[in-house]
């Protein structure tokens, strides 16, 4: 068995492929496997996962027959994975060398859950460091306090999947998968049940990953419906918070979380299609009609004026219609 699995899923990213295959061999180690989906990619991506394949060595592509989105690749990896550590890379990210194997070393030294790592994030020729917003590094912590206080970043601010290594017991009997029915912020959703869900983690200081910014492959940068997906993702997230144990103490955090998310993608609503930014007015005012509303007082009573003024007059919106 091998210690490490990476699962790369990779969609239309055939002018950065290289790059990223170039790096998992930087990385290879006989204990790791590389888990490479191909989400029914239209353009070079096949020929470079084809002229890579044998190059990385025990790496293995996997095909979707259709386009099934970020979230079923990563699951279709983990359903293929068999190493005892998952980590997971984006196709047009890539790892330093050495990386991997300090990352697996980090994690076992600790013997927590898992483990999260800071990255480089790359704009263009500019490059600089984007740190976990960890209490402390290299010490294992209870996850859950990785969520609150409402009013401080914390960890589940830091929704980048990748930038972590995780046990492969989070995963046994198909547990932990990701959200299909979520074409995006199905990251933001995933990390919160983590840290709802582990007993244990770590914050390592590693910066050997690196989060290309801006390229027109991201799911950051389109301007359709998928954007709106955060919604359907928060609405999950309140659910279940609402129902647990300690349903008073995270609520706070995932409405104000919530509310950030709303005044985020409203003040770039003019960036979207004329009709999804439509309807992105009416499905965040029925949003925050389904919140707690006294959650959501305190957090517009604690929020800058100018978002709580906007949040407050969709809010109103909803109650005149």
């Amino acid at each position: 068995m091998p210690k490490l699995s990476v699962i790369v899923p990779l969609h239309n990213v055939g002018i950065y492929a290289p790059d990223t295959m170039r790096s998992l061999a930087r990385n290879a180690d006989p204990d790791f496997e590389f888990l490479l989906i191909d989400d029914c990619s239209t353009d070079a991506t096949p020929d470079v996962l084809d002229r890579w394949q044998n190059r990385i060595p025990n790496a293995r592509v996997i095909r979707h027959e259709t386009n099934r989105g970020v979230a079923q690749a990563r699951n279709t990896g983990l359903d293929a994975a068999t190493g005892d550590y998952i980590t997971f890379l984006d196709g047009d990210d890539w790892y330093a060398p050495g990386h991997l194997r300090a990352m697996v070393e980090g994690i076992e030294r600790l013997g927590c859950d898992f483990a999260r790592t800071d990255h480089v994030l790359s704009t263009g020729t500019q490059r600089s460091i984007r740190y976990a917003p960890a209490k402390l590094r290299d010490t294992v912590m209870d996850p859950r306090d990785g969520i609150a206080p409402a009013t401080m970043v914390t960890m589940v601010d830091y929704p980048f999947v990748p930038f972590g290594i995780y046990s492969g017991r989070l995963f046994a009997g198909g547990e932990s998968r990701f959200e299909t029915k979520l074409r995006t912020a199905e990251d933001r959703l995933w990390i919160w049940r983590v840290h709802l869900k582990a007993t244990s983690y770590a914050a390592l200081s590693l910066h050997g990953a690196f989060y290309r910014r801006g390229v027109t492959t991201s799911l950051t940068q389109i301007s359709d419906n998928r954007q709106l997906d955060f919604i359907p993702s928060y609405d999950i997230l309140l659910e279940e918070v609402a129902q647990d144990a300690e349903a008073d103490r995270f609520l706070p955090k995932a409405v104000r979380t919530y509310c950030a998310m709303i005044a985020f993608h409203m003040a770039k609503a003019d960036q979207y299609e004329p009709a999804v930014a439509k309807r992105l007015r009416h499905a965040v005012a029925e949003a925050l009609g389904r919140m707690p509303q006294q959650v959501l007082d305190r957090t517009l009573a604690t929020m800058d004026t100018k978002r709580s003024t906007m949040l407050q007059s969709l809010r109103d919106t909803r109650r005149a219609a």
